[in-house]
């Protein structure tokens, strides 16, 4: 399951499953790699057992598994979501310097 949660993509698709209990399809998460690489991303977490993906006709709906991951590691899923968005809070804010930081092309 650690390794399912190491990969930057896998975390960002699981921070955003765990803010709400609906199902989301595939296409609906904003990530910046191709489709098949977002496959290939949703094949590890549900291989991990962190996401239920189940399929209605040609479109697979996902949720984050908490109940069962709560159970299994108490307290792990919460811990690694905070520390998630503490790194997203340190990129955004580290942004605006980093582009004022750039010197002009001449």
């Amino acid at each position: 399951m650690l390794h399912a949660l190491s990969d930057p993509v896998r975390l960002m698709i699981v921070a955003d499953l765990a803010q709400g209990d609906r199902e989301h399809t595939c296409g609906s998460f904003a990530l910046p790699v191709t489709k098949s690489t977002c496959t290939h991303h949703f094949k590890v977490l549900r291989e991990a057992g962190v996401i239920h993906q189940r399929q209605q006709g040609t479109t697979r709906l996902n949720t984050l598994r908490r109940a069962d991951l709560e159970a299994r590691f108490p307290g792990l899923l919460e811990t690694i979501l905070l520390a998630a968005g503490d790194a997203r809070a340190a990129l955004a804010a580290q942004a605006p310097v980093a582009e004022s930081s750039r010197s002009p092309v001449p």
